[in-house]
This record gives C-alpha cells, sequence and structure tokens, in this order.
C-alpha cells in the first residue's frame, strides 16, 4: 500500500519568494492554491498506483487516463498561521474494480522538528480506458501489514457512506419528517412574513431569534471565466485543482460579502465533477449562501454551494460541470446576525443540504475534540518528527488514526 505514498514540500517560512506567490490579502497563505495543490497530488499518487514507484514521467500512450470524480472532505484540523513549511502528502488506501480513494494530508513543519496536522481530506480516483473512455480495471492493493488491512477496511466504511449518502438524497427521496417539521417551522417564522401581513415579501425583516432575514436567491455571487490552456491538465481539459481554487475564492468571497466580517476555512464538505471543462470554453460559477448555524465554539458557521455550469455561446445553454460546497467561520468568534431563507422547494431543499452538511461537519469535528484536537481556532500539540519519516514510516498509525476521525 506504501508504494504510492507521494508528498510535496512547500517551505513557505525558509523561502520569502514562495511565500509572496502565495500571500492572502491577510497576510496568510491562500487556502485555495492548497487545494489546487492537493488534487494535483492526489492525481499523481492514482497514478503511481497504476504505473508504479518508479515511474516519474508520464507517457502519453499508457493505455488508460485517471480523473478526480469527486472530493469526499477537506477538513481544517489547526490554522494555517503563523507561516510554516508545509508537508502535502497522501497514498491510495482502498480500490475498487475502476476506483481508488486516496486519502491526503497537510502538516506544518516547525523548524525544530515537531509536525502539526492541518488539513485531512479524500479524493476519488476513477480509471478510464484511453481509447472508448469507459471504466477501466485498476491495480489491486497489497495488504501486507495490520495498518493496511485497517485502512483498506475505513475506505470500504467510506464507500458504504457514499452510498448511503447517496440513496437519501433530496433529488431521490423526500425530506424527513424532522427536516420537513424544520422547514415548516422556518416558513412560519420567516417565510410567511409579508403573505399573512399585507407588507411585501422584501421588506426587512427581524425574526423571533434576532436574525435578519435574506432570501436566499439574493446571496447569488457569480463570475464568468473563459478558459484558457495555460490551466490544462495532462488530459487537455482544464485542470481540476485550478477550478477548486476559483470555486474556493468564489464561495470565500460571498461568505465575507454575507457576514461582513473575515471567515476562515473549515471544511470543503464535496465536490462532484460531473463533466470536463474544455479549453476555450465559457464558465460561469454562480455560488449561494445555503446555510448558516452557530454553536458553543463557532458562533458563526456559514455553508456555500458554488456551480460552475459551461455556456455555449452559440446557444446560451448551459450545462453543470462540477458542484462545490464548502464551510467558513467567522473569525474573532463574530455571531452571524442574518439568516438564510429559502423561496422555493428548489431552495428549500438546498437549504436542507446545506443544513446536513453542517451536521456532518460537526459530528466529524466532535470526534476530533474527543481525540483531543483543537479545531482551527486552537493549538494542536505538535509531535517530534521520526528520523526515518519516509513513505513507509508515514502509513500505518498516524495515517489511520488520522482517517478514523472523519
Amino acid at each position: 500500500m506504501h508504494d504510492s505514498y507521494c508528498e510535496l514540500l512547500l517551505p513557505f517560512a525558509s523561502s520569502p519568494e514562495l511565500l509572496e506567490q502565495y500571500t492572502n490579502a491577510s497576510g496568510g497563505i491562500r487556502t485555495g492554491m492548497l487545494l489546487e495543490h492537493l488534487d494535483s497530488l492526489a492525481g499523481g499518487i492514482a497514478y503511481k498506483h497504476m504505473l508504479g514507484p518508479g515511474v516519474e514521467v508520464l507517457s502519453k500512450d499508457q493505455g488508460f487516463y485517471i480523473v478526480t470524480a469527486s472530493v469526499d472532505r477537506l477538513d481544517m484540523l489547526a490554522p494555517l498561521y503563523p507561516v510554516r513549511d508545509m508537508r502535502l502528502s497522501g497514498q491510495v488506501i482502498h480500490t475498487g474494480r475502476s476506483s481508488m480513494e486516496v486519502a491526503v494530508r497537510m502538516e506544518a513543519l516547525e523548524k525544530d522538528g515537531r509536525e502539526q496536522t492541518i488539513m485531512l481530506g479524500r479524493f476519488f480516483m476513477v480509471c478510464r480506458d484511453a481509447r472508448t473512455h469507459k471504466a477501466a480495471p485498476v491495480n489491486p492493493l497489497s495488504l501486507t501489514t495490520a495498518e493496511d488491512k485497517q485502512l483498506f477496511a475505513l475506505g470500504e466504511t467510506h464507500k458504504d457512506r457514499r452510498r448511503a449518502r447517496t440513496s437519501a438524497a433530496l433529488d431521490r427521496v423526500p425530506p424527513t419528517s424532522s427536516e420537513a417539521e424544520e422547514l415548516h417551522s422556518l416558513y412560519l417564522q420567516y417565510g410567511n412574513y409579508g403573505t399573512s401581513t399585507g407588507k411585501s415579501e422584501n421588506e426587512p425583516f427581524v425574526g423571533p431569534d434576532g436574525l435578519q432575514r435574506v432570501w436566499m436567491g439574493d446571496t447569488r455571487l457569480e463570475k464568468c471565466m473563459m478558459m484558457f490552456p495555460q490551466e490544462r491538465n495532462v488530459h487537455q481539459k482544464i485542470f481540476g485543482g485550478y477550478l477548486m481554487r476559483l470555486a474556493y475564492e468564489l464561495g470565500f468571497a460571498n461568505a465575507e460579502l454575507f457576514t461582513g466580517c473575515h471567515v476562515l476555512f473549515v471544511s470543503l464538505d464535496g465536490i462532484s465533477f460531473a463533466k470536463p471543462v474544455p479549453i476555450g470554453s465559457i464558465l460561469r460559477l454562480t455560488s449561494h449562501i445555503l446555510h448558516t448555524t452557530q454553536s458553543e465554539k463557532f458562533p458563526g458557521l456559514i455553508h456555500v454551494v458554488v456551480q460552475a455550469n459551461v455556456v455555449d455561446v452559440a446557444t446560451g445553454k448551459e450545462q453543470t460541470t462540477n458542484d462545490f460546497r464548502f464551510t467558513w467561520c467567522t473569525d474573532h468568534n463574530i455571531p452571524v446576525t442574518r439568516k438564510v431563507v429559502p423561496k422555493t422547494y428548489k431552495e428549500a431543499m438546498l437549504w436542507l443540504e446545506g443544513r446536513r452538511a453542517l451536521e456532518m461537519g460537526a459530528e466529524i469535528r466532535t470526534l476530533r475534540y474527543a481525540a483531543g484536537g483543537p479545531g482551527i481556532h486552537g493549538t494542536e500539540p505538535v509531535k517530534k518528527s521520526d528520523d526515518a519519516a519516509d513513505g513507509e514510516n508515514r502509513v500505518g498509525g498516524g495515517w489511520r488514526d488520522a482517517e478514523e476521525q472523519q
């Protein structure tokens, strides 16, 4: 299993020139660019699993290609600040007939050799025949250690959870009774205002919980871009990691406009890659705030969707290529003073999807806190790096413990 291990070092603390390329407006590191690197790393890991650890150059005639089908999750476990050197690493932990699950990790490297896990995530890659573009078989994993078997079992658990989420998706089955009750309560408190009083639904309204109502449709934020060949991947399509960065930055801007304050990245709650984005196409990215909530540790949590559509210039028709889901929290524990309210049934289903995503994120963070982790507001106890921290030694307990919290 460890043969697929790859890592990428980003010496931000020791290279001012590199840091300058990644610095954001707040003096920190651009998270969207790190997500772009993680997608590229996951692709490299998948090809390494297929071609073997000794292959360093990707040829054009290997008879197959690998694409990112989805990203299950990426969770922030600790702050990116202060700026330190970063190590991005990962490996294949599970294989199906034509699919691979790649676990990735981002770690901060202290000057004294200590390490701190910053982010964990999972990419779901699929293999395609280069001629027919149909599913192609992948190499099975060789499970030689107890840790290998435990990681593979975790991959099986993740697969079962994906199936369960798919079967319970709101585009397949109706909401649960508790979700329907929650929606009805929201309608009585916020949505019915205007129709029952004779006042306009567009007038400002503050609900019984003191939050200002904002219609979901009014949170729309979008941008259109031409897709240039400089951002192409090895398949001559637009690189998925680049799309992740664009979506992240638009969602971030929308979250800040909605809250009126600086926000911190909490999690990427899922990405679906439905179709490739061709070079030369016009891409329309559209973002909405789907749900907001608060908790003891997070006075303000904002769940955002970004949808990517390719626009046909001749007909004006659009095809959805990607769906991105992100969660941010308000910085400095600033509470959210606005509440997103759906108007239509479709928006209501999106509102419930956002609610489900925030509930899942809360469950994962609860497990993390129970295991002694700090979350993005704390400082995780850091550990001394082993001298022989190569790919094989980094597999096993560290990966297993980290994955079990997801």
